[in-house]
C-alpha cells in the first residue's frame, strides 16, 4: 500500500522524482495530417499542401502543433493507463515536425521523467520531445494525480 499522499503510478505504486517513463516512438503521416485537420477544423494549406508550405519557407509540410502535442502526451496516459489523470499539459512550439510524403511519414520521439512529486499527491512530469534528432516542443510538462 502507498502513502495516501504519494502520487501513484501506473498500478498505484509510489512515484519517486527521477522516475523514467518507458519511452515511446510515435509517426505522423499525412493521413493523420488530414484526419487531424478534419478534427480540429484547422485547414492551413502548411499541413496539407506542399507546393504551398515551400513557398512560405517551409521545408515541408508540416504537422500541427497541437497533433505534435497529444502525441507527446500519450507517453504519459499510456503509462498511467487513465487519461483522466492527466490534469495539465503545456508546451511551446519550438520547430516544426516535417511530414515527409511516405509511408513512414516523421518519426517523433518521447521521454519523459517525474521532476517533482507534491504531498497533495500531483506528480510534474518533464518530457523530451524529438523529430530529427532535435526536440520540438519548448519545456513540454504534464501534472497527473494519483
Amino acid at each position: 500500500m502507498h502513502h495516501p499522499c504519494a502520487a501513484g503510478g501506473p498500478r498505484g505504486e509510489r512515484v519517486n522524482t527521477g522516475d523514467e517513463l518507458p519511452a515511446l516512438e510515435v509517426r505522423i503521416t499525412r493521413e493523420q495530417l488530414v484526419r487531424y485537420a478534419g478534427a480540429a477544423l484547422d485547414f492551413n494549406p502548411i499541413h496539407w499542401n506542399e507546393a504551398f508550405a515551400k513557398d512560405v519557407g517551409l521545408p515541408d509540410v508540416i504537422a500541427h502543433g497541437m497533433l505534435t502535442m497529444a502525441v507527446a502526451g500519450r507517453i504519459v496516459t499510456d503509462w498511467l493507463g487513465d487519461p483522466a489523470r492527466l490534469v495539465d499539459f503545456s508546451a511551446r512550439f519550438t520547430r516544426p515536425v516535417v511530414v515527409p510524403n511516405t509511408p513512414e511519414g516523421a518519426l517523433v520521439e518521447i521521454t519523459g521523467k517525474v521532476a517533482d512529486v507534491k504531498d497533495d499527491g500531483i506528480a510534474r512530469i518533464d518530457l523530451v520531445v524529438k523529430f530529427d534528432g532535435k526536440t520540438v516542443l519548448g519545456k513540454p510538462q504534464t501534472l497527473v494525480r494519483r
